[in-house]
């Protein structure tokens, strides 16, 4: 059951810091975090509809695999 756990908290710490860059590539919708990072010089990059597509998908899929894993880390505190 360690192994499980200690497992689980590396993917949580990963997914985590996958999840943040993700977040912060985003097009920002004018004057938001992302543009503080650089989002409003690459803005003729990231102008792209598939580009931006792809990106939400990856997304949406670190976010449900961030919440599983929490839920899973739960679980097994319970157990224990």
């Amino acid at each position: 059951m360690d192994a499980l756990r200690i497992a689980l908290q590396i993917m949580l710490v990963l997914t985590s810091c996958f999840l943040t860059m993700l977040v912060l590539m985003h097009k920002g919708k004018g004057g938001g975090l992302s543009d503080m990072f650089g989002g409003g010089i690459s803005s003729s990059v990231g102008s792209s509809g598939v580009a931006e597509k792809n990106l939400n998908r990856i997304t949406i899929t670190f976010a449900v695999v961030w919440a599983i894993v929490i839920v899973l880390l739960g679980l097994i505190q319970r157990v224990s």
